[in-house]
């Protein structure tokens, strides 16, 4: 970030502001488990990297609020770790999940968004509901589960259950922020359907959701004929992570619209 104040990002928390302001101004959160589900809201949200207690996160203004986001990495204890760590870090007054999730049943396309009423921990049974979102109906509910494998009789009842999506993070966060009274709420968007993906294809990722180009490498050489199913993953977990992140920001800025 160079050593010059030219070069450095102006303030943009509500802890450089003067404190006659601090509760004028809205701070808002964006958690994202894979850096392919943060990349766009970076973009989306034109945020620029900070270091800060040894992470980076990135910062900047989305429409009159102060915004941060951060990656959380995969699966419930990871999201959790994430969410305890923001929310040390940063007085925030709203925190929004954002990414991709499986689709269950046939309310759910490739690419729709995903705004549940309630998330559902998998393993636990409790229920969260998320702080409603100017212009994104909620509907359906989402499930978090750290199994990434769900067999078609799992889908099922899940699907008659209402379940629309399924995640591996948004419940664990949903809990932090339940605990830490800071309200909180999820968009995802439908990147595959749940039961139709090789039972292997988690491994071709790090626990911090970065690619890991080995174990792919390797995968290619032993299942070729997978090299369609893993670019038309990618072609749709791309598009449902932009949408979902354009959502979130454009809901953020309702949000702080609607700041007295």
């Amino acid at each position: 970030m160079g050593g010059r104040d030219r070069e450095k990002p102006p303030p943009n928390t509500s802890r450089d502001l003067p404190t006659s302001r601090v509760q004028s101004v809205l701070h808002v959160g964006f958690l994202a488990p894979m850096p392919t589900e943060l990349r766009p809201i970076v973009r989306a949200a034109s945020l620029r990297p900070d270091r800060f207690d040894k992470c980076v996160v990135y910062r900047g203004r989305v429409g009159t609020a102060t915004a941060v986001a951060a990656k959380t990495g995969i699966g419930t204890r990871a999201a959790a770790r994430a969410a305890e760590h923001l929310l040390d870090s940063e007085p925030l007054d709203h925190l929004i999940v954002v990414g991709i999730a499986g689709g269950v049943g046939p309310a759910v396309a490739i690419g729709d968004l995903v705004v549940p009423e309630l998330v559902i921990d998998g393993a636990s049974g409790q229920t969260y509901a998320p702080a409603p979102l100017a212009g994104l109906p909620a509907r359906g509910l989402l499930e978090t589960s750290d199994e990434f494998v769900v067999g078609p009789e799992r889908v099922t009842r899940l699907a008659a259950r209402g379940v629309i999506a399924v995640d591996m993070e948004t419940a664990s966060i949903a809990a932090v922020c339940v605990r830490r009274k800071c309200p909180w709420s999820v968009v995802r968007a439908i990147s595959d359907r749940v039961g139709e993906l090789p039972i292997d294809i988690l491994g071709l990722v790090k626990p911090d959701g970065s690619p890991n180009l080995r174990a792919v490498v390797r995968y290619l050489v032993i299942h070729p004929g997978r090299l369609p199913v893993l670019l038309a993953l990618a072609r749709d977990s791309g598009r449902a992570a932009r949408a979902a992140a354009r959502a979130a920001v454009r809901a953020c800025v309702e949000l702080s619209r609607s700041e007295p």
